[in-house]
C-alpha cells in the first residue's frame, strides 16, 4: 500500500447495534477497493474483519478490527467495532482513534437500543457521523421509517442524501438528492434513469431541507437562497462538507452489502464529506517542559503517537496498533515509551488488513497502523522521542462490574492461566483479575456474562488451558452485640514439662467495624505475667481470622484480659495462646455472634420508561432505593444493595430495560445480615465440617 499524508487519510468507525450488518458492510466495503477478490459471509466465517475464532464459531464481531482500503487516491481505515455491549472497550478504543463515524443501521430491524448508545459515543467524542441503512435488500427494509424515527430522535439535522427506487418490492436503484437525479443498477454498474413520480415530492422535501442548511454557512449563501437564486453542486458540497464537519447535518444513505449496491456511492462520500486528521485537534504534555503540546496530526512537528489497542494473539503474535499524532513514525525509529521508561527500536511498521500484517516503510500524522513485538508497550501508553517526549491523556474505557469466581479444571494448568489472563488483559482494558486471598477465590471482572463466557472459550481454544466459571463467595463479615465473661484453663501433663495457661477475658463490641480487634489488658498482682501478653494477642489474631460462627473473618471485637493464673514451670506463650484462642471461641458464641453483609452504593442510570420497573427490582434484591434524580434526558437512582443482590444484576437489568440500563457500584460498608441469610450461611458451615470439606 502507498504512503499517504495527512490530508488524504480518513479513519472512520463503524458502530451500531448487534448484528445490523457492520461487518458485512466492511466485506462489501473491501471487495468492492480490490482487497478480497470475492466477498465473505459472517454465516460462512470468512470474512475479513471477523477472523478470530470465537467470532467465526459465534458469528458475531468480539475485537475491533482495521482494514485500510484505497478509494480515490485517498486512504480510509475503516474500524469494524462489535455490536454487543459486553465488548463496548473495543468500541471505546476505535473511537477514540476515529476522526469520524458511520452509524449503521439496519432497514429491516430500524433504531434500535445499540444505535442510540453509537450517538452517543459520537457525541461524547464529538465525532461527524453518517447514518448508513443497510438490507435494502429484504422486502420489509423501510428507508423511510428510519429517517423518521432517526429525526424525532435527533431533530431536523438529519439529511437524506440518496433515497431508494423501489420496484415490485426490490431495492433497484437510488435517487441523488443533491443532483436531483436518478440511477438505476444494472449488475455492478449503475445507469442513469428517470426520477420516479413517487419519490418527487419526497425528492423536494429532502433539497428545500438540504438547501436551508447550505444557506446557512454564510450571510452571502442566505440572501442568495432568499433572493430565489439557486447555488450549484460544487456550492452545495463544499457547504455540506462544513456542515457536517461540525455536526449540523447528518447524511443519511443507504445500500445492500450482500449485493454491494450503494457502497461506491458511500465510499465517495466518506472522501467528500468526512474529515481527514488535520480537521481534528488532539493535545498532550511536554515532559520536558511541562507545556502542551498542541500535536493536532501536524506532520512538521516531533513524532509521537499513541497506542489505542494491543493484540495479542497465540497465532499472529503481538502488535500494538497506533494512530500517529504528530509527525512521521518511519521503520527503524527508535521510539521512547514514557509510560514505561524504555526506548526501542521500530524494526518494521504494519498496516493490518484484519488479521493480515502488510509491511509499511512510513505512518504519517493521522495515520492507523501497526508495530510488531515492543515488548512493554501496553493500551494508552504515547510512543515519542526521548529529545521531545510526549504524554497523552488515556481514553476512558467502561469499568467492569460483572465477576465471577473461576478456578482452574487441572491444578498443573495454574500458572499458565495466569500467564495467558495477563495476555488477554494487555488486549482487553475491560478484562480484570482479582486474587481475593480473604476468601480463597479468584474472581474475574468483565463486562457481562458474554463477554466471561467468551474469556472461558478463548482460553480453551486458543491457550490450550480450561476453568470453571462459578458464583463467587460473598465477604461477609462476623462481629458480636452483647458482652461476656468467659474464663479458660488450658492444662496439659504428659510426663516432662507441661502446659498450662489459664485467662479470663471479658468480650463486649468495640464498634468499630474497620479493625478486627481491640485488646486491653487489666491484670493486677501479676496473676498473669506480662511476658505471657503477646501470646493472649497472638491467640485472638489467629482467632479472628475464622470466626466461631460461619468461619467468616471477625471484626468489632473487644477483649480485656484482666485475670487469669500461671504456673512458674509448666507456663508457656504456647499454653496462654491456646487458652485464648478457646475462650475466644467461647465468649464469641456467648455475646450474641451476628453475621454482618457487604452493602454496595449502587448507581443504575435508565431513561424515565424504565423507572420503576428498575426500583420494583431493586426491592427484589433487598436494595434500598435513597433516591433519584434527572441527568442528560435520563434518571439516576442511587440505592445501597447487598453485594448478594448483585449477582446475575447486568443481565437483569439489560433485559429490563431493552439493554438501555446501566449501572455503576462501589463498596460503602458492612450491615447486619438478616435472620435468614444468618442461619443458612452457619448451616452451610456446619455441613462442610460435617463432610470435612470446610476451605
Amino acid at each position: 500500500m502507498n504512503v499517504y499524508t495527512t490530508d488524504r487519510i480518513r479513519n472512520v468507525v463503524l458502530l451500531g447495534h448487534g448484528g445490523c450488518g457492520k461487518t458485512s458492510l466492511v466485506e462489501a466495503i473491501a471487495y468492492l477497493s480490490g482487497i478480497t477478490s470475492r466477498m465473505g459471509k459472517v454465516a460462512d466465517g470468512n470474512t475479513v474483519s471477523d477472523f478470530g475464532k470465537e467470532e467465526q464459531k459465534r458469528q458475531i464481531s468480539i475485537s475491533t478490527s482495521v482494514i485500510p482500503i484505497e478509494w480515490d487516491g485517498v486512504k480510509i481505515n475503516i474500524l469494524d467495532t462489535p455490536g454487543f455491549f459486553d465488548f463496548v472497550g473495543e468500541v471505546e478504543e476505535a473511537v477514540s482513534a476515529a476522526d469520524a463515524a458511520i452509524i449503521v443501521v439496519s432497514g429491516k430491524a430500524g433504531v434500535e437500543v445499540g444505535t442510540e448508545k453509537a450517538w452517543e459515543l459520537c457525541e461524547k467524542y464529538k465525532l461527524p457521523r453518517f447514518i448508513f441503512v443497510t438490507d435494502m435488500d429484504v422486502d420489509n427494509a423501510s428507508f423511510r421509517q428510519v429517517v423518521e424515527d432517526m429525526t424525532n430522535a435527533y431533530g431536523k439535522k438529519m439529511a437524506p442524501f440518496h433515497l431508494p427506487i423501489r420496484e415490485n418490492e426490490k431495492f433497484v436503484g437510488y435517487v441523488n438528492v443533491i443532483g436531483e437525479n436518478a440511477f438505476r443498477w444494472q449488475g455492478k454498474d449503475v445507469v442513469e434513469c428517470e426520477v420516479p413520480e413517487y419519490s418527487k415530492a419526497n425528492l423536494q422535501i429532502c433539497k428545500d431541507t438540504l438547501m436551508e442548511a447550505v444557506a446557512e454557512t454564510s450571510e452571502e449563501f442566505m440572501e442568495r437562497y432568499f433572493g430565489g437564486e439557486t447555488f450549484s453542486e460544487a456550492e452545495i458540497r463544499a457547504a455540506l462538507r462544513s456542515n457536517v464537519l461540525d455536526g449540523t447535518i447528518i447524511p443519511m444513505t443507504m445500500g445492500s452489502s450482500l449485493l454491494c449496491q450503494g457502497i461506491y456511492t458511500l465510499l465517495d462520500d466518506i472522501v467528500k464529506y468526512m474529515p481527514s486528521p488535520e480537521n481534528r485537534q488532539i493535545a498532550g504534555i511536554n515532559l520536558k517542559t511541562n507545556e502542551i503540546f498542541e500535536a493536532n496530526y501536524d506532520f512538521s512537528k516531533a513524532k509521537s503517537a499513541y497506542i489505542f489497542k494491543t493484540i495479542v494473539d497465540p497465532f499472529i503474535g503481538k502488535y500494538s496498533l497506533v494512530k500517529v499524532c504528530s509527525g512521521v513514525l518511519k521503520a527503524d525509529d527508535m521510539i521512547y515509551n514514557s509510560d514505561k521508561d524504555i526506548e526501542e527500536k521500530v524494526s518494521k511498521l504494519y498496516i493490518l488488513q484484519g488479521s493480515k500484517p502488510v509491511e509499511i516503510k512510513e505512518l504519517h500524522a493521522g495515520d492507523i497502523g501497526a508495530i510488531a513485538k515492543l515488548t512493554g508497550a501496553r493500551t494508552g501508553n504515547t510512543l515519542s522521542t526521548k529529545a521531545v517526549t510526549i504524554k497523552y491523556g488515556n481514553a476512558a474505557i467502561s469499568t467492569p462490574y460483572t465477576y465471577m469466581r473461576y478456578k482452574a479444571k487441572n491444578k498443573a494448568d495454574i500458572d499458565k492461566i495466569s500467564q495467558s489472563l495477563q495476555k488477554m488483559m494487555h488486549e482487553d482494558p475491560t478484562l480484570k483479575v482479582v486474587n481475593d486471598a480473604e476468601n480463597k477465590q479468584t474472581l474475574i471482572y468483565g463486562m457481562g456474562d458474554l463477554h466471561l463466557e467468551v474469556i472461558a472459550s478463548r482460553l480453551l481454544n486458543e491457550y490450550k488451558v480450561e476453568i470453571e466459571l462459578s458464583r463467587p463467595k460473598v465477604a461477609y463479615r462476623e462481629t458480636v452485640r452483647k458482652n461476656s465473661d468467659v474464663e479458660y484453663k488450658y492444662k496439659k501433663q504428659s510426663g516432662g514439662h507441661g502446659q498450662y495457661g489459664h485467662v479470663k477475658i471479658r468480650f463486649s463490641a468495640s464498634g468499630d467495624l474497620e479493625k478486627p480487634y481491640e485488646f486491653e489488658q487489666e491484670v493486677v498482682g501479676g496473676a498473669v505475667p506480662k511476658n505471657f501478653f503477646p501470646a493472649v494477642e497472638k491467640g485472638l489474631q489467629e482467632s479472628v481470622l475464622k470466626g466461631p460462627m460461619a468461619a467468616y473473618p471477625v471484626v468489632g471485637v473487644k477483649a480485656v484480659l484482666y485475670d487469669g493464673s500461671y504456673h512458674p514451670v509448666d507456663s508457656s506463650e504456647m499454653a496462654f495462646k491456646m487458652a485464648t484462642i478457646q475462650a475466644f471461641k467461647k465468649g464469641f458464641m456467648e455475646a450474641q455472634p451476628v453475621l454482618l453483609e457487604p452493602i454496595a452504593s449502587l448507581k443504575v442510570e435508565v431513561p424515565d420508561a424504565y423507572t420503576g420497573d428498575v426500583m420494583g427490582d431493586l426491592n427484589k434484591r433487598r436494595g434500598r432505593v435513597l433516591g433519584m434524580h434527572p441527568s442528560g434526558g435520563k434518571q439516576i437512582i442511587e440505592a445501597d444493595i447487598p453485594m448478594t443482590g448483585l449477582f446475575g444484576y447486568c443481565t437483569d437489568l439489560r433485559s429490563m430495560t431493552g439493554g438501555r440500563g446501566t449501572y455503576s457500584y462501589e463498596f460503602a460498608r458492612y450491615e447486619q445480615a438478616p435472620g435468614d441469610v444468618q442461619e443458612k450461611e452457619v448451616a452451610a458451615r456446619a455441613a462442610k465440617v460435617a463432610e470435612g470439606s470446610e476451605e
